[in-house]
């Protein structure tokens, strides 16, 4: 099986997916930005062979750039894929020209558009937040007199919580429309008070293969307003916990409203202190932010691999059992400049070494990184238990006791 793969080593987990569909016997074909020099060995060693181009976002160019060279060495494709948010519709345009089976753009765009998304799924009777999409100052002040404050503002097809914001009233309104000017268009909606979590899932022909929940530990709009925060990820263990039953049943409604068939989706969803399940959004790739991998240690599994088995294969057969809940804690460094020292560690690792299966953090003399562009932060631990009030003692610890500083 022939994959064409849209920036196999960018954002740098995307090279473990490249990895997982050359473990499942995929001859993959990389297209990307950077020189081919510069990929890292690991997805390197994965490529069959792999294209340079002048952007990945200028589609038109791209495509006329791929498909003469796929012209020119008589290559035929099986699946073009793409886990980035921003290459999804170039990857189904891609399809639609060189006529690989997949999500077409039509498919496509009802992820990518968070309005046309709602739409979609106010039409199959799910329940979203009340919306509407605007392109000046004006459409939002309407909408947000329509909807009622408190209220969200975000990009129409953004993917995170870029550029998100909570706005409380009329005053706070004129603030962040002033700060969202540079998005072409956002939508505003209503503001759902309550817990936020997710229904991540591996699907192969319309059948989810594997499913994920994981909760956000605070929600995060607030993540993004307070610095010191530790934020966390939780992939819970028990999926079947009476609570998340309607965010579960929601995830599967929205799927079928969406007629979503091969690959990842990660969706977010709110439950009220009523009850109710809201939902948020949905994207058809994974989650960010080292999601894949707690859910790897969650269920000792490999859903990398198991991901290209659904997409190359049609079924996922990498076995997995949920054995712990998994918890990852981004760390933000006090002060400015470069990291000067890593304090709490070793005393985390004496108490809890067993349960700390993960840590990624920034090396003295490095630059820390702008915590308001990215949760990754200047690093993470991820932490693991099979009982979730222990699992989150010790990821509080973590959020507390380890303690990074720059200068």
């Amino acid at each position: 099986m022939n994959v064409l793969l849209l920036s196999p080593a960018y954002p740098d987990e995307m090279t473990r997916f490249a990895e997982g569909l050359a473990a499942v016997g995929a001859r993959v074909f990389g297209v990307g930005e950077q020189p081919v020099g510069t990929l890292p060995k690991r997805c390197r060693a994965s490529l069959t062979a792999y294209l340079q181009v002048s952007s990945l976002f200028r589609e038109d160019a791209a495509i006329s750039e791929i498909t003469q060279e796929v012209a020119g060495k008589g290559v035929h494709f099986d699946r073009v894929e793409s886990l980035w948010e921003p290459l999804m519709e170039l990857a189904a345009r891609l399809r639609e020209t060189l006529g690989v089976p997949g999500m077409t753009l039509a498919e496509t765009v009802p992820f990518r558009d968070k309005e046309v998304m709602k739409q979609v799924l106010d039409d199959a009777g799910i329940r979203t937040p009340r919306h509407a999409r605007c392109s000046d100052d004006d459409e939002c002040r309407e909408a947000a007199e329509r909807i009622g404050f408190p209220l969200i503002i975000k990009p129409i097809a953004g993917a995170g919580s870029a550029d998100t914001h909570r706005v409380a009233d009329a005053d706070e309104l004129e603030q962040v429309l002033a700060q969202v000017r540079h998005v072409p268009e956002v939508s505003v909606e209503e503001y759902i008070d309550g817990e936020e979590f997710t229904f991540d899932t591996v699907c192969a022909g319309g059948e989810i293969q594997y499913f994920n929940m994981s909760s956000y530990r605070p929600r995060p709009l607030i993540q993004r307003q307070i610095q010191w925060i530790s934020p966390q990820t939780v992939a819970l263990r028990d999926v079947d916990a009476e609570h998340l039953a309607a965010g579960r049943a929601m995830g599967e409604a929205v799927l079928e409203a969406l007629s979503f068939r091969d690959g990842f989706t990660h969706m977010e969803w709110f439950l009220t202190s009523k009850g109710e399940a809201v939902f948020g959004e949905i994207g058809a790739r994974p989650p960010g932010a080292r999601s894949v991998d707690i859910m790897n240690f969650a269920c000792d599994t490999d859903l990398y691999r198991g991901w290209s088995e659904a997409v190359c294969h049609g079924a996922m057969r990498v076995p997995y059992e949920r054995r712990y809940n998994c918890a990852i804690i981004f760390k933000r460094a006090q002060g400015e400049g470069r990291i000067l020292r890593v304090d709490g560690l070793e005393g985390l690792m004496a108490r809890y070494g067993p349960a700390i299966v993960h840590v990624e953090l920034l090396p003295l003399g490095a630059h820390r990184r702008n915590w308001l562009a990215t949760l990754m932060s200047d690093g993470h631990v991820v932490v693991r238990h099979p009982d979730l009030d222990t699992c989150l003692e010790i990821a509080d610890r973590v959020g507390t006791d380890l303690q990074l500083y720059a200068g």
